[in-house]
């Protein structure tokens, strides 16, 4: 007979491949602490599901019966955080292990209070095991694990939908993405990270119910939009969030243009494809750099337009920029210290196109040299004509200071002096 949701099935340890070698050694003393405190607690979400599927399991998190108070108490080097759901951070040196209470489902209380849409502005109801597997989001993250007794707690049949490779959302999945329209985003990250289809009635919602994104405050859209990019799935998370229209709510600006231009589409594929290589490789991705070429065709065509109304092209470049970053900030709320390198990163895409003179030698100086250099070299990735601009900074770069200056020599009698320039730049076509 088939099980049903929020029948409990227990997996023992024999019939489960899930290491308790690979839990984090700090997120066993949590759940010791806890259970000696006299409170029940387990390992539970992403790190069980990756550590069924045979990955290095990550991101080690805990739920208990305790009430975040009382896990403060038990853990003198923790703070409680959160309002709509209020967790404890415990900290240990530089790793931090999120313990969350068993949530539980009373809208008779004012600690679980909804918006007109549906959506949770608080949610501070505690239950059990059960009720708080029914509680989150996915199947495949409800699993809890027991290193008691090494057995996998399995309430929502995550185990069967990991064996199918498809992610199932719990309960109504209208209902629950109008509780946290989140949601929709983390369908398309965990399908796309983990190579998994998308079950049928927990798709179908998805397309028409994108405008919940809007009610998302813009902050924790930054948060969840850099995930769905820097999981090394970048170029399969952007795949879907076109095919779902989800980009939309995101990025407005950008998908108003983005049939202006061959080169937009291209720019933020190659964008994507370089993202997960350096992540595979263990390199630096800047949110700098991701959130510059999501925006690059809403600003350049709003650049183009300033241009052709006889605005002077850098001048053009920063009313552009402070217009795009101004209407984005009111859907996703980028923080400071992203928009200014960002914005450098734009305005190095003229400057490095000027290298009489000192202006090359002393550009390599530049804080942001190399994401811009890297910048334009995706943009040639892309198809853009930039009459070999990339190669020959490639070459500058490497060379001795003797073939710098020949280099720069060379350019001389190609170079038109500033007063024949033309406004708009071959380089920037629409």
């Amino acid at each position: 007979m088939a099980k049903k949701v929020g029948t409990l099935q227990v997996i023992p340890p024999k019939k489960h491949n899930f290491s308790h070698h690979d839990i984090s050694h700090n997120a066993i003393k949590v759940i010791e602490g806890l259970n000696r405190a006299g409170f029940k607690s387990y390992l539970v979400g992403g790190s069980i599901r990756d550590g069924l599927m045979g990955c290095n399991p990550k991101d080690f998190d805990v739920s208990t019966d305790a009430t975040p108070e009382q896990v403060r108490k038990v853990f003198r080097h923790s703070r409680i955080i959160g309002r709509r759901f209020r967790i404890v951070h415990v900290k240990f040196g530089r790793e931090i292990i999120e313990v969350t209470t068993f949530r539980g489902e009373s809208t008779d209380s004012e600690q679980q209070v909804e918006s007109s849409t549906g959506q949770l502005l608080r949610d501070n109801v505690y239950g059990d095991m059960r009720s708080d597997a029914l509680r989150r989001d996915f199947t495949v993250n409800a699993l809890y694990y027991s290193p008691e007794d090494e057995s996998i707690y399995d309430y929502t049949m995550g185990i069967k939908d990991i064996e199918k490779r498809q992610l199932r959302i719990i309960g109504d999945p209208l209902t629950r993405y109008k509780e946290d329209p989140v949601r929709l985003l983390r369908a398309i990250r965990f399908a796309s990270k983990l190579g998994f289809s998308i079950e049928e009635k927990t798709a179908a919602p998805i397309r028409d119910n994108a405008h919940l994104l809007t009610h998302v405050p813009p902050a924790r859209l930054f948060d969840e939009v850099l995930k769905l990019f820097l999981n090394g799935s970048a170029t399969a998370t952007y795949s879907l969030l076109k095919d779902y229209q989800l980009l939309d709510s995101l990025f407005p600006s950008t998908m108003a243009v983005m049939d202006k231009s061959p080169y937009f589409e291209a720019l933020i594929d190659a964008v994507m494809i370089n993202t997960d290589k350096r992540i595979r490789n263990n390199k630096r991705v800047t949110p700098a750099f991701i959130y510059g070429a999501l925006l690059w065709p809403a600003f350049i065509y709003e650049q183009h337009k300033l241009v052709e109304n006889k605005v002077p092209i850098i001048p053009a470049v920063h009313e552009a920029a402070e217009k795009v970053i101004r209407q984005q900030q009111a859907f996703i709320a980028i923080p400071k210290r992203f928009t200014i390198p960002m914005r450098q990163i734009w305005e190095l895409q003229w400057r490095l196109a000027l290298r009489t003179g000192k202006r090359a030698e002393k550009l390599l100086s530049h804080e942001k040299f190399r994401a811009g250099y890297d910048f334009l070299l995706m943009r040639e990735v892309a198809g853009e004509r930039l009459n070999g601009l990339g190669n020959w900074w490639t070459r500058f770069q490497d060379a001795p200071e003797e073939q710098r200056e020949s280099m720069v020599q060379e350019l001389q009698p190609k170079q038109r002096s500033p007063r024949k320039r033309k406004a708009s730049p071959k380089s920037h076509t629409l």
